[in-house]
C-alpha cells in the first residue's frame, strides 16, 4: 500500500486525494484505493446540502488535529482536501489508521 501517493505537499500543508462514501453506518478511514491513489473515507451524513462535506472536514480535523478544508470535488465522491500539516505527518497518521 502506497498511501504516500494520495498526499501532495504544498506551501503551508498538503493535499489528500479521497474517495468518500456518504450515508455510511459509521465514519471511518476505510482503506486505500491503489487504482485511484486515494484514501477511502466513510461519513454518516447524506450527500445533500453540503452535510457530508461538513462532516468530512470535522472528522478529518479530529483525526489529524489540524484544520482540514475540502478544496476540490464538493459535489463528487472524489475529493481533494487541504490539511495544515506536513506530508510526513499526514502519511504517518494515515499509516497508523490503515
Amino acid at each position: 500500500m502506497s498511501v504516500e501517493r494520495s498526499v501532495t505537499e504544498t506551501e503551508g500543508g498538503c493535499y489528500i486525494s479521497l474517495e468518500v462514501s456518504p450515508g455510511s453506518k459509521k465514519r471511518e478511514i476505510k482503506g486505500f484505493d491503489a487504482w485511484r491513489n486515494s484514501v477511502e473515507v466513510a461519513v454518516r451524513a447524506p450527500p445533500k446540502g453540503g452535510k457530508a462535506n461538513a462532516e468530512l472536514e470535522k472528522f478529518l480535523s479530529e483525526v489529524f488535529g489540524a484544520e482540514v478544508k475540502v478544496v476540490k470535488g464538493r459535489k463528487s465522491r472524489q475529493k481533494v482536501v487541504f490539511v495544515k500539516l506536513s506530508k510526513s505527518d499526514v502519511v504517518k497518521k494515515l499509516k497508523e489508521l490503515l
